[in-house]
């Protein structure tokens, strides 16, 4: 029986020793009310913003070595990488933590795209089309503002399209994640979870500040007024794609410390699980070695 997810999302009632990725994993195929997760929780986190920022850069180095061994192991054939997505309401701190994140990596070994509303050309294809495209070449690590979700979270608020059509999308994103897990992709799917008030905090602050009038859009407050509906959406997306495969993580982000420490390190508990190893030579690095010393 999985456990409530009010105590899961309970830092102190968690062991230190634990994974995250099991503390935060959103169990599949139960209904999911987010209502009763904690947005401010810090489930095994760090104790406060100092500590949090601290345990986030000493992640970087660890985080590098990894990176550089899954790139390192694709030149001999592994065809494996990481795909991390991130979803949530506006202001949630996608972009965000998209930055913190690949400020603990090398970006040339990175893989970003945010996907916003479809194009013409996209619109002409099937949903999955532009995912298909956006993702992580073997040895990369691949980030998604936005992802696939998006067809059926807005497409479900907005109606955008037949509930008739939208209902198979589900099945058919479990099979596509499923062939991605089998072609040797790791999915790290991460929902940023934030309250109603804390959204009307961080849109109120940029609208207080000129710097930030280019990341407003009037079209949020309309958003807001479908609140319970978003919410709504996204817990059946949880409830119905969070699999064996390629499960869910559920991410209290009203504190942004703990947001972009809770994302590094489950990013960096997947990379050790992976545990890429530098392959081996296929040369004979002695007679090299002397060869070079030899020359002159």
């Amino acid at each position: 029986m999985p456990e409530d997810p009010a105590r899961r999302q309970d830092g102190a009632q968690q062991k230190p020793s634990a994974l995250l990725r099991e503390l935060l994993r959103v169990p599949g195929g139960e209904h999911v009310d987010l209502s009763a997760y904690k947005t401010d929780a810090t489930p095994a986190g760090p104790e406060d913003k100092a500590a949090a920022l601290a345990a986030t850069a000493r992640m970087a180095e660890r985080l590098a070595d990894l990176q550089d061994r899954l790139y390192a192991s694709s030149t001999a054939g592994d065809r494996r990488r990481v795909l991390l997505v991130l979803q949530g309401v506006n202001t949630s701190g996608k972009s965000g933590a998209v930055k913190h994140v690949v400020g603990l990596v090398n970006p040339s070994g990175c893989r970003i795209k945010a996907f916003n509303a479809p194009t013409p050309e996209e619109k002409n294809h099937p949903f999955l089309w532009r995912i298909t495209n956006a993702l992580p070449q073997r040895g990369e690590i691949g980030i998604f503002d936005r992802s696939h979700y998006e067809d059926v979270t807005i497409a479900r608020v907005r109606e955008l399209v037949p509930r008739k059509q939208l209902g198979p999308r589900y099945a058919e994103i479990n099979r596509f994640e499923e062939g991605l897990v089998k072609d040797g992709v790791t999915m790290v799917k991460v929902f940023l979870h934030i309250s109603y008030e804390q959204q009307r905090r961080r849109l109120l602050a940029r609208l207080d500040d000129p710097s930030k009038h280019w990341k407003f859009d009037p079209q949020d407050i309309e958003e807001r007024a479908v609140w319970p509906d978003y919410q709504r959406a996204y817990g059946i997306a949880l409830e119905r794609c969070s699999t064996e495969a390629a499960p869910w993580y559920l991410v209290p982000s009203d504190r942004k410390w703990y947001r972009n420490w809770a994302v590094g390190k489950l990013l960096l508990e997947h990379l050790e699980a992976l545990d890429p190893q530098y392959p081996e030579a296929e040369f004979d690095v002695d007679e090299c070695r002397k060869r070079l010393v030899e020359m002159p």
